[in-house]
């Protein structure tokens, strides 16, 4: 990696820092010789000539401890001369093996925000992504001081930021802020500016791992609604069925009782009263007819036969009242859950328009592609906000129906202009009429 000129270009302070850590090394390694060498030679009784294992064995307490030596040294001139912050020199050789090092690359966001914060004296240094064109914040050093920033958005002036690019590609920037009183020198500056040059590779990696982490959340999020849509139509469908147990309990199931009562007992008037048994027989053709009502009416809030019949637009218009008029655009059909689903979710809608809108006209548009069925109910109600709807209302319920048919689902609302609902219902395997019949 090469130096920036504007580091080659040392600084007094920062030839003073090298000299201290120069002559530190120096001293570290001669005394190192004398207590090793020349010591363990006066111990052993060989002082004519520097011995050869001794030597080596100096030479190895050099090499093992040269590192460790050289950091401390670093970190004393750097209390001495640089007032406790490192040279700009050494922040960028540490920056160049962050970069380089084996640990863990979402932690090179946090080491750089750090070596910012101290080679630059500021009060706190920020690492920003640019996530689909949005700045996302990767990064705050001291870390307390997130909080902080969080609770008061907004930079004063004492805030300097600096875009990291590569190529024309913009990747984020670097933030600081400088201490009261104490602006950044000409040298920190420029170490400001380096450091931003140099952030391009290390931005890039935390842009695509900030993007990672906002997918997952967006796919927890919605794996967490699929979980609760599944959960309200299984409920819906308890209660459906429950609602169903009691309506063929009190109306179909008395007519049937009633109807078997009374033919029982027209076999028993044919001995003895054929003209009585006439007569009952008669009056149980108007019994069967409406059971036979009351069946096809609960049959009606189950499945419609229209609708595997003659499908979605067909089933609607016979259950449309008055003021609902229903469009259809093509006439592939699909498999019948989808077609289920459409057509309950706007006979949900058209009920909702009529019930809680008071709307004097709706437009059911069905346009029945061949990728995905295509659902439009337009109403000149009242209008909502849709963002104050409630869970378990009528506009939950379609969307339930719409998440268990992997379509998406589009509500524009508002007071007193009227509500679209519009759902997109994929399906990629249409049937035929042959099929469907």
């Amino acid at each position: 990696m090469r130096w920036p000129s504007a580091l080659r270009r040392r600084t007094r302070r920062e030839w003073l820092s090298a000299g201290l850590v120069l002559a530190g090394l120096v001293a570290f390694v001669g005394l190192t010789f004398l207590v090793v060498v020349v010591g363990g030679g006066l111990l052993i009784g060989h002082t004519s000539t520097p011995h050869v294992g001794l030597s080596v064995v100096a030479t190895a307490v050099v090499a093992l401890g040269f590192d460790r030596v050289l950091t401390r040294l670093e970190a004393l001139a750097a209390r001495v001369v640089h007032r406790g912050r490192p040279a700009p020199y050494d922040v960028m050789r540490r920056f160049a093996g962050a970069v380089g090092s084996v640990g863990p690359a979402e932690d090179l966001p946090l080491r750089m925000a750090r070596l910012l914060a101290e080679g630059t004296g500021a009060e706190w240094a920020q690492v920003w992504v640019a996530v689909d064109g949005q700045p996302v914040p990767a990064a705050t050093w001291p870390p307390e001081a997130r909080a902080q920033l969080e609770a008061t958005p907004g930079w004063d002036p004492g805030t300097r930021w600096l875009p990291v690019r590569h190529g024309d590609e913009g990747l984020g920037m670097l933030v600081l802020r400088e201490r009261a009183g104490a602006p950044l020198t000409p040298v920190e500056e420029r170490l400001f500016a380096d450091l931003a040059a140099q952030a391009g590779l290390v931005l890039r990696g935390a842009r695509l791992r900030a993007a990672l982490e906002q997918r997952l959340g967006e796919l927890s999020d919605r794996e967490e609604e699929l979980r609760r849509s599944r959960e309200r139509l299984v409920d819906a469908q308890d209660d459906a069925r429950r609602r169903l147990e009691r309506d063929i309990h009190d109306g179909a199931q008395q007519h049937l009782v009633a109807l078997a009562v009374n033919l029982r007992l027209a076999a028993t008037l044919a001995v003895a009263s054929p003209e009585r048994a006439e007569a009952l027989l008669a009056a149980q053709e108007d019994a069967a007819e409406d059971a036979v009502a009351t069946l096809l009416q609960l049959s009606r809030g189950i499945y419609p036969p229209l609708l595997e019949e003659a499908g979605v637009a067909a089933a609607l218009r016979a259950v449309a009242g008055e003021g609902v008029a229903v469009v259809e655009r093509g006439t592939t059909r699909y498999p019948i859950d989808i077609e289920a689903a459409a057509y309950f979710c706007c006979l949900e809608a058209i009920q909702n328009a009529a019930k809680h809108a008071d709307a004097a006209s709706t437009r059911v548009e069905v346009d029945a592609g061949p990728d995905a069925l295509v659902l439009t109910v337009t109403d000149d109600g009242g209008g909502f906000d849709p963002a104050q709807v409630a869970a378990g209302t009528g506009l939950a319920n379609i969307r339930d129906r719409v998440d268990s048919a992997g379509g998406t689902l589009q509500v524009t609302s508002g007071h007193g202009r009227g509500t679209r609902v519009r759902a997109v219902i994929p399906c990629h395997r249409p049937v035929s009429a042959e099929e469907v019949s």
